[in-house]
């Protein structure tokens, strides 16, 4: 993992009012909690295709963007925010929901592939096919069938999911300091530690 200090954060997502609290929001969920405890606001800024966020966390210049596309579409403002500023793969994180994972598992990487996400494809591949970002997979849990996923991940959790995935968001949150000076290594190993 790269030393580079994280210069945007990037939260997955649909936009409008019916998807706030969908599984599929978690990573929107993650940018609004940087926003609560940094005293930040998402507007839409329409050149970036999303709303943003500038605000300084831990001492630092940070950028957050919610691509406004739907979930399919994301790369496109992923793409426009990160040459506008030139910058770098390591430099962007990006959160989303990870249905591979049971709720209550929140895990941090650099690199990989797309894994059948949706936003995930759509960015790697507006960045020419650059894999090297680093992302926070936040559990959500899996319906047990594939042909259910898609309706799966556009409902909202139940009430015990909702509080479990709150109180991953803020594990998260608490790594967020080593996460924005570079040290990814120290975050992954605090961040996978905690049950």
């Amino acid at each position: 993992m790269s030393d580079n200090k994280l210069k945007l954060i990037v939260g997955l997502g649909n936009p409008g009012p019916q998807y706030q609290y969908n599984r599929h929001n978690v990573g929107v969920w993650f940018l609004d909690a940087i926003c609560r405890r940094y005293q930040g606001e998402l507007r839409a800024e329409a050149r970036f295709h999303g709303m943003t966020c500038r605000l300084t966390a831990e001492g630092q210049d940070l950028r957050l963007l919610f691509p406004t596309t739907f979930m399919n579409r994301s790369g496109l403002s992923v793409a426009t925010m990160v040459n506008y500023f030139n910058i770098e793969p390591s430099e962007m994180l990006v959160a989303y929901d990870e249905i591979d994972f049971p709720v209550g598992t929140t895990r941090l990487k650099t690199g990989g592939g797309h894994g059948g996400h949706n936003g995930m494809r759509d960015i790697i591949n507006a960045l020419g096919g650059e894999r090297g970002f680093h992302r926070l997979r936040i559990g959500v849990g899996h319906p047990g069938d594939k042909s259910k996923v898609a309706n799966y991940v556009l409902s909202n959790p139940g009430k015990d999911d909702t509080i479990q995935i709150e109180h991953d968001i803020d594990q998260a949150l608490s790594v967020l300091p080593e996460l924005l000076t570079g040290k990814l290594e120290p975050a992954m190993q605090k961040l996978h530690s905690q049950a």
